[in-house]
């Protein structure tokens, strides 16, 4: 899916990310605001992981969505 999708209904996908990633807060949801940097950072911040896993895991998630 285009993330200009996802961006533009990101109340509709918070709920999705946070299923996907529990460890995002609603705080986080709402600060990421469908901004797909912001949504990378956090998983980074959140997970403790390089940003090329984050992305490789928001492609995935993206994919499935």
């Amino acid at each position: 899916m285009n993330w200009d999708i996802i961006e533009g209904k990101w109340n509709e996908y918070k709920g999705k990310a946070q299923a996907q990633w529990g460890k995002l807060t609603d705080d986080d949801l709402d600060v990421i605001n469908g901004r797909r940097v912001e949504l990378s950072g956090k998983i980074q911040q959140r997970y403790g992981l390089a940003k090329e896993e984050a992305e490789r895991q928001i492609d995935d998630w993206t994919r499935h969505h």
